[in-house]
């Protein structure tokens, strides 16, 4: 009963009532990430494509979906990451969450949200006026 609450009321946890129904009725599972996250398309979009969409095991973050999968689902390849000839690129790094709004965002010197005073001004800044 919770879940059926949570999807009826709420879209950011997990998915809602109408991609449940989408997904039975469309959805074919292409793959899942090592977050849990699960990957499917079926169906075609406005544009003529097969459309692609996740599930996330959580909360819906979008930043959460690792660069393979950002490519697979943005249709820039059309390997999934599953695939055997899917092979990650060296610069990408695992995923790191967004911690904005949390406890653990970056906080500055000076800021209302930390005890840390403002540093002193050198006065080595000058502002820029039109005309100069």
């Amino acid at each position: 009963m919770k879940t059926f609450l949570l999807q009826f009321f709420t879209w950011w946890n997990s998915q809602t009532l109408g991609t449940r129904f989408h997904t039975w009725r469309h959805g074919k599972q292409v793959g899942q990430d090592e977050a849990g996250n699960v990957y499917y398309e079926g169906g075609v979009d406005s544009e003529g494509r097969t459309r692609r969409w996740v599930i996330y095991r959580d909360y819906s973050e979008a930043s959460a979906i690792p660069p393979g999968w950002h490519g697979w689902i943005h249709h820039r390849v059309d390997t999934a990451p599953p695939s055997e000839e899917y092979r990650p690129r060296e610069w990408q790094k695992p995923h790191q969450p967004n911690l904005t709004g949390s406890a653990a965002a970056y906080r500055p010197k000076g800021s209302v949200l930390t005890n840390q005073h403002r540093p002193q001004v050198t006065g080595d800044y000058d502002a820029w006026t039109p005309g100069s």
